[in-house]
């Protein structure tokens, strides 16, 4: 069964990293998996991405201030 990725205006874009864009951002910012927040592999605003643990998620929104922002979180098991 094929998941659908679902649409909503309060949910912001939600991407997850390749290795190297992973390995990137690790280095880039010079810490370590534990130091990012967790997310739930089974989140619904992740689930359609299949995510396994350790994988990292790239959450932007939308800023009235900055006009959008980043936010980094790696998946945990529930």
């Amino acid at each position: 069964m094929k998941k659908i990725e679902q649409k909503h205006i309060l949910i912001p874009k939600h991407t997850k990293l390749s290795d190297k864009e992973k390995a990137d951002l690790l280095k880039h910012y010079n810490i370590a998996l534990s130091n990012l927040p967790s997310i739930v592999k089974d989140d619904s605003a992740v689930s359609h991405l299949t995510p396994k643990a350790d994988d990292i998620i790239k959450i932007v929104r939308k800023s009235s201030t900055a006009g959008q922002s980043i936010f980094y979180r790696v998946v945990v098991d529930a």
